[in-house]
């Protein structure tokens, strides 16, 4: 075997493993993870590194990178405002990629999802992404207008590479339509917390605890919740029954609202170490039945 082959190898196994062993872990510890949202070159390709290679220390568990495509139709005005900025500033995917490949340097146990819609990666080439994802580093996908009728697109390539394929469920996902939503999910299960785009409505903790509980008795993956969880307040609440908490528009915001790149580095991490600090804190109070 060549040195490139087994570097392969590794890399395949350990990037396998990421999300697995950081879900292992938090169960261990009787705490959520806390997942973070950030656009790819948002404000500006400096910054957004600054950002990413920040978020562990900061108290992010699992990173979610967006990949800024220009019709981003899940996405609330904050996030499209991200990815406009993102892609006037000449972001594209195979920067996207290299962000997690320099990220990897020093960081190679934080779990990396790669988020976004479907058409930038038909255009960069569905095998050829793959390959430079595998290599870069990432361990997921969520692609947001993919639907289960069309696995074989981009859901089973993608686990023929190692990379888990990370699926929604949202309030209106019935029955009936929910086994062909789990059917070749991995990673976990992002469940979406209201019905509409990110980062508008707020989240009704007692609807979510009923709709988590039912989830929980179709699948065994760990159960994300994000859109529209905004505070450590919020983020604490919906930690003590769901197995992982996704904050982003927030968090988008102070990018926007930041006067240079040195005070979004600070207001994002500042902004991150509360949403860690209240994750943290709920550990007494969880509910026994969590997976």
């Amino acid at each position: 075997m060549s040195a490139a082959q087994d570097n392969t190898m590794s890399n395949a196994n350990a990037r396998a493993s990421r999300l697995k062993s950081r879900f292992a872990a938090l169960k261990a510890e009787n705490r959520p993870a806390l997942v973070s949202y950030l656009t790819a070159g948002d404000p500006d390709a400096d910054t957004s590194h600054r950002l990413l290679k920040g978020l562990p220390e900061a108290g992010v568990d699992i990173i979610e990178l967006g990949m800024p495509f220009s019709d981003p139709m899940a996405d609330g005005p904050a996030i499209q405002k991200a990815a406009l900025r993102a892609l006037e500033n000449g972001q594209t995917q195979a920067k996207t990629l290299e962000m997690v490949r320099r990220f990897r340097e020093d960081d190679s146990t934080t779990p990396i999802v790669l988020m976004g819609y479907y058409n930038p990666i038909y255009c960069y080439g569905v095998e050829r992404f793959l390959d430079d994802a595998a290599s870069a580093g990432v361990d997921g996908l969520i692609v947001v207008d993919l639907p289960p009728e069309h696995d074989n697109e981009l859901c089973e390539p993608a686990a023929q590479h190692g990379i888990d394929f990370i699926r929604l469920a949202t309030p209106t996902t019935d029955a009936k339509r929910l086994p062909k939503v789990l059917a070749n999910a991995s990673g976990f299960i992002y469940y979406v917390s209201v019905a509409g785009v990110t980062g508008v409505s707020a989240p009704t903790p007692e609807k979510l605890k009923g709709a988590v509980a039912e989830l929980r008795e179709h699948t065994q993956l760990p159960i994300a919740v994000g859109f529209g969880i905004r505070s450590p307040e919020q983020a604490a609440t919906i930690g003590r029954f769901s197995d992982a908490v996704v904050v982003g528009s927030a968090l988008v915001d102070c990018i926007e609202q930041a006067n240079s790149g040195d005070d979004a580095v600070e207001r994002v991490h500042g902004l991150v170490r509360e949403l860690a600090e209240s994750v943290r804190s709920c550990r007494e109070t969880r509910e026994e039945a969590i997976s």
